[in-house]
């Protein structure tokens, strides 16, 4: 079944090469064999041309932030689809890099025997400019799915600069890419035969076997700290969670904010990792409620009503759709999202006015990383993010305003609040990442009065208030010990 032309890139002017072996699935972002536009479209292009597919996947050691942490969850979801790819019996080739550089020429062999190559297109990190590189490498056709969302990033008209602009304009244009789902097991009825992966690519390059059997031998690569988390990456994990999720939690979804309450979905890490996409998550909440499109409102930039669902249901959607997907548009569509200087210029105003105000304390970035501050919900917060890789939805924004409010100036803030979540966490390097520590200096966001020393017009939270807020007490006793926490988060 062919994608929606929306979602298909062209990353070079190469012809397709019909003569060749098989055709290649580069897997950078979208590591996961279920809903999903990207191997949808490998396998047409295998169909068509009657040759069989193959899948590398592999994993870089070269870049900022790699990990133990997150090089253990990347290899974990490796398992899963190893097993799912050979049940269907397509050849998937698993490559972890040994040391920094290894896999330089690994898919230029691989693409030499192919008839077409399908990646797919991610806006953040260092993926955009890997794929620009390859594309202008190989002699093949090079192509990028979009599979991020239920809204193709090409068909966004400009840079949204609140949530509120995106959502109506959601509800003018989403209707008609809501008929246009991937299929779901896209696997299923595979029959071109198992390829062949060249023996001079296998020795050079070897498949991982010895990794997917025990992912624990990770920890032998010499990877930079912090370890591994409890939690375990890959696709079967992502659907216990939404499994619970969708029949557990999606009821208390308005009670997400308070850490003693569960009704956060907790699936953003095998989102960012693509262990699971937005699509499959979507259509289980749309089954639950036994959603049609014919249930959709007419347009009020509202938050709540246009799709017709039950309260935390509509809450999620606007958080899934709305929220996660404005940050890919803006990742999208501005090249440098990781820069301070595409903060509004409003904010970039009222934080140069108060640059010189005196700041209560100036903490270093070792006082941060290991939670050694004055403040006790900031340090659970932070102890949250080193322990499991992720913060609590809410305090994650109180997490990052203290940041602001105890550095030396706004910059250095930012760079802060990018390092310790990037380093740190799950979801980290991640358009919704850069979307929620751009959001602490104003990005989404409009000024907000009165003006305050330090953040001017900028919103303004406290712990204070927070404690008064929430329901905290069980939080704070779970990520209230500070032992062992110098080990993980050491750099």
């Amino acid at each position: 079944m062919p994608i929606p032309a929306l979602r298909c890139l062209p990353r070079n002017d190469q012809p397709i090469r019909p003569e060749r072996c098989f055709v290649l699935y580069w897997m950078v972002t979208a590591r996961r064999t279920r809903s999903h536009y990207g191997l949808q479209h490998a396998l047409d292009l295998a169909r068509s041309h009657r040759k069989p597919l193959v899948v590398l996947e592999a994993i870089r050691s070269d870049y900022r932030w790699v990990s133990e942490r997150f090089q253990r969850f990347a290899v974990e979801g490796m398992v899963d689809n190893a097993a799912a790819f050979s049940a269907a019996g397509v050849r998937y080739h698993a490559y972890v890099e040994p040391t920094p550089g290894a896999s330089k020429g690994l898919l230029e062999a691989l693409a030499a025997q192919a008839v077409a190559v399908v990646t797919d297109h991610y806006p953040c990190g260092f993926f955009p400019r890997m794929v620009e590189v390859a594309g202008q490498k190989l002699d093949v056709q090079l192509e990028a799915v979009d599979s991020n969302g239920l809204y193709p990033l090409a068909h966004a008209p400009k840079t949204f600069s609140t949530a509120a602009s995106f959502r109506r304009h959601l509800q003018k244009t989403l209707a008609p890419f809501l008929e246009q789902p991937p299929v779901e097991n896209p696997l299923a009825d595979y029959d071109l035969g198992m390829a062949e992966v060249p023996d001079d690519v296998q020795r050079r390059w070897p498949h991982a076997q010895r990794l997917l059997e025990d992912p624990a031998r990770v920890s032998t690569l010499g990877l930079p700290s912090p370890g591994p988390v409890a939690v375990r990456g890959g696709a079967k994990t992502a659907q216990g969670i939404l499994d619970r999720f969708i029949d557990q939690r999606l009821v208390n979804y308005g009670e997400r904010n308070h850490p003693d309450r569960e009704g956060a979905s907790g699936l953003s890490p095998w989102l960012h990792w693509g262990h699971l996409g937005a699509w499959e998550l979507v259509k289980r909440v749309f089954d639950r409620e036994s959603w049609t499109p014919d249930q959709l409102g007419p347009v009020t930039g509202s938050r709540q009503g246009w799709w017709g669902l039950s309260e935390p249901a509509e809450g999620f959607l606007d958080e899934i759709i709305t929220w996660r997907e404005l940050g890919h548009v803006f990742c999208h569509r501005e090249p440098h999202f990781d820069r301070f200087e595409t903060l509004p210029a409003w904010a970039q105003k009222t934080l140069e006015e108060h640059r010189g105000d005196p700041r209560p304390e100036v903490y270093t970035d070792e006082q941060l990383a290991f939670a050694r501050t004055g403040d006790e919900i900031w340090n659970a917060a932070q102890r949250e993010l080193v322990h499991d890789g992720r913060v609590q939805n809410y305090l994650r924004m109180l997490w990052g305003k203290k940041v602001l409010q105890w550095s030396a100036h706004p910059e250095q803030a930012w760079e802060r609040l990018i390092d310790l979540n990037n380093r740190y966490a799950l979801d980290g390097r991640d358009p919704n990442s850069y979307s929620g520590i751009a959001w602490v200096f104003g990005r989404f966001d409009r000024a907000w009065g009165p003006e305050r020393p330090i953040f001017g017009k900028v919103r303004y939270m406290t712990s204070d208030s927070t404690r008064r807020k929430l329901k905290l007490k069980g939080y704070l006793v779970r990520y209230g010990d500070e032992s062992e926490l110098a080990d993980l988060a050491g750099k």
